[in-house]
């Protein structure tokens, strides 16, 4: 859908329901206004916890005034007792897609009333984002509990109500959905690229295993050639269960260290760590975050060179810990190392004796990192819950819970990234449950605690309509579930959940344990495919999955299509459905054999738009189609990933039609890639009626690390065979062939 824009101006009608208000309306951009509404006699203007806590960019006003004209937009805003309201007119055919994981019931929104407060199940990351089909949407700028009725009450408005809060709001225009994407995540963070290790597979311990029943499971996956790269506890791995302080420790009768030796290589992690698999722990949280943001704010913390951190920046924290430890590495001859102990080193003030807040929720956690932790879980718990009288709880910045709690899991995310950056220097993985706008730009999250099923898969489809890409679910694998299988493996990164059970992939059937181990290879040969289409999603915050509505707005039938989504610009899934809707143009569909490689079938081939049935097998769980002209970097199937390119690389073509693609490759792990260290080989199909032209072209960019030449491969799915055909050692030159 083409959307012609007209001036880029507001006009808003202006009413206030006690005295009398200012109103301040701010042009950030081409395309991005922020609007305010003060009291009278109030003595600033509203700001908003994610703008204290530097969650969305300070972007400096071009123009400041009290009115804009113009636009079609013509938004009302007023002050309701100590609430707000906001209405935004609808016309007739305008559809409304966004509002996160705020209901599992649609994708189009209208019509529905939708409460914006983060529910255990029912709402897990609501966001207060909407976006139009005329090129328009808005961010509620609070994090008070609120409501966004979405032309229910009133049929030509959406209204934006609640009982407490500032009328604060961010209002942005976009040629296409993408497009206001784009704008959006500018504002509040473009999505987070996990390490590269994050696109295999994860796998989730029964939360009673010990470090013997952990090292058995890792090299279970090894043995059964069933590729791996993370296994999770839950938190029976903790002393004292559920253990939400600053005082955990392990539970030493099933996981022990050595009090002289409590890390390295000789430990249960290390052996991990030789096998190739990384370790993640489960954590929850009831801990005054809000604390050392303030601190932040007004200055009060320090970094490593004793001044002041600017808000909004909790990279970094000074204290004698890294001080001393710096000291500890250059008398290292003379001091022996300092011992592991609960809340820190030995000798060092523990985290829990100070008042709570005062140092921030990571630094706790550092000592787990030491001991080989790579990546964390943060459970919902008292993120998404009003367990143990929460909602009277005040908070250290003053906030009652009705403003904090939706802001809470996004906090807690921040200092759960940040903190892993700073210490580690590498990316973070980290995985939560909750969540608000923003999130994206510091974890990856999964569907609760809702398993699979299309109700998660609703869920991922409205978190990439709002800005949120990297999304997962707890993969239903029990029983003939081979359709969570095709959708868990399918996913922007993937995991299954063996909690209190004993889903262990191996303890099957064989003809189960062959199909889990061919959908797990598949995932591991397409990795080069999604990272580099999670790179495209942090550098434009395009999703990796897509709604059917986010790529043929014009088509308003896809507005009900839950079971058909994009992943990334060529692979088209259908799952948890009777049918796969094939969009306009030529399609091919791809299965595979038990080793998770194509198979002949691949080239059966369909001219959309139409609806196929789905065929669900024993052994394949739904619907996977490629688009005619799709370049599809893949490598070979490895058990474990160590970095962000590998020395083999196969091009999956399908040459019915003309098309490109690009090679993203990097370290893998280091944030390097937010400075531009990575590299794009741009990749060409040309049909044309004298045949067909593949090109590599030359590589653009570099990294630490970056090899010369890589060998390349190309697999040619045609109508009459699939073909496969040696490129050789390529590198920054590039290199053609024709057939």
């Amino acid at each position: 859908m083409k959307i012609k824009m007209i001036a880029v101006a507001l006009s808003f009608g202006l009413s206030c329901g006690v005295g009398a208000a200012e109103l301040k309306v701010e042009k950030l951009g081409n395309d991005l206004w922020r609007v305010r509404l003060k009291r009278d006699g109030a003595a600033q203007w509203p700001e908003s916890g994610m703008n204290r806590y530097g969650v969305f960019a300070d972007l400096p006003a071009r123009e400041t005034s009290a009115s804009l004209d113009g636009l079609k937009v013509k938004p009302e805003v007023k002050h309701v007792g100590a609430g707000f309201e906001i209405r935004f007119p609808l016309k007739k055919e305008t559809r409304v897609y966004g509002l996160g994981d705020v209901s599992r019931d649609n994708i189009q929104r209208r019509p529905g009333t939708y409460e914006i407060y983060v529910k255990n199940v029912y709402s897990y990351i609501p966001m207060p984002v909407a976006f139009t089909s005329e090129g328009w949407g808005f961010l509620v700028n609070s994090s008070w509990r609120h409501t966004i009725d979405v032309g229910k009450a009133d049929p030509n408005a959406i209204v934006c109500t609640a009982k407490e809060g500032e009328a604060d709001f961010y209002l942005f225009t976009g040629a296409s959905h993408r497009a206001m994407l784009d704008t959006y995540t500018r504002l509040t963070g473009r999505p987070a690229l996990p390490p590269v290790w994050n696109f295999g597979f994860t796998f989730v311990a029964n939360q009673w295993v010990d470090q013997f029943e952990l090292l058995n499971e890792t090299m279970g996956f090894r043995d059964h050639e069933i590729p791996c790269d993370v296994i999770g506890l839950e938190p029976g791995w903790m002393e004292k269960f559920y253990d939400s302080s600053t005082r955990k420790r392990w539970d030493s009768r099933r996981f022990y260290f050595p009090y002289w030796s409590p890390k390295g290589a000789h430990t249960f992690t290390g052996a991990m760590r030789r096998m190739g698999m990384k370790l993640s722990l489960w954590l929850c949280c009831n801990y005054d975050l809000f604390r050392y943001e303030e601190e932040l704010v007004t200055g009060k913390a320090a970094g490593k060179d004793g001044k002041a951190v600017a808000g909004g920046n909790s990279e970094t924290w000074h204290d004698e810990h890294i001080e001393g430890a710096k000291k500890d590495k250059k008398n290292a001859a003379e001091k022996p190392p300092r011992a592991l102990v609960p809340g820190g080193y030995a000798g060092d003030p523990e985290p829990y004796k100070h008042p709570e807040g005062t140092r921030p929720w990571f630094e706790h956690l550092r000592q787990f990192v030491d001991q080989g932790a790579e990546a964390f879980k943060l459970d919902g718990a008292y993120q998404v819950t009003d367990w143990n009288g929460v909602p009277n709880r005040t908070w250290s910045n003053g906030m009652k819970d009705a403003e904090a709690h939706n802001l809470y899991p996004l906090i807690y995310a921040k200092q759960m990234a940040r903190g892993f950056e700073d210490y580690t220097g590498r990316r973070a993985m980290v995985n939560s449950a909750g969540g608000y706008a923003g999130v994206q730009q510091y974890v990856a999250t999964w569907a609760g605690d809702t398993g699979g099923g299309v109700k998660p898969l609703i869920s991922v489809l409205n978190l990439g309509m709002s800005g949120h890409s990297n999304q997962s679910c707890d993969m239903t694998v029990r029983g003939n579930a081979v359709s969570g299988l095709h959708f868990g493996f399918l996913a922007p990164w993937a995991q299954q959940n063996n909690w209190d059970y004993w889903d262990i992939p191996w303890v099957n059937t064989k003809e189960k344990v062959d199909v889990f181990r061919a959908y797990a290879n598949l995932r591991y040969r397409l990795v080069p495919y999604l990272y580099g289409t999670a790179a495209n999603a942090a550098r434009t915050g395009l999703p990796m999955v897509r709604a059917l509505p986010l790529v043929h707005p014009d088509v308003k039938e896809y507005d009900t299509c839950t079971g058909t989504y994009y992943l990334g610009d060529n692979l088209l899934v259908g799952v948890y459905a009777k049918e796969v809707t094939i969009p306009q143009g030529l399609w091919h569909e791809w299965r595979t054999d038990a080793t998770g490689g194509s198979c002949s079938c691949a080239t059966a081939t369909v001219e959309g738009p139409c609806k196929k049935p789905i065929d669900v097998t024993p052994s394949w769980g739904g619907a996977l189609y490629v688009k005619a002209g799709a370049i599809i970097p893949t490598w070979p199937v490895k058990q474990y990933i160590e970095k962000g390119w590998n020395e083999d690389v196969v091009f999956e073509v399908w040459p019915t039609a003309s098309g490109t693609a690009e090679l993203y490759e990097d370290d893998g792990i280091s944030l390097g890639y937010r400075k531009g260290e990575f590299a794009l080989t741009p990749l060409t199909l040309e049909k044309t009626a004298a045949g067909v032209k593949f090109t590599v072209g030359a590589r653009k960019g570099s990294f630490k690390g970056m090899p010369k030449t890589r060998r390349m491969r190309v697999r040619i799915h045609s109508e009459k065979d699939i073909r496969m055909i040696d490129l050789g050692e390529v590198g920054t030159a590039g290199k053609s062939i024709t057939w």
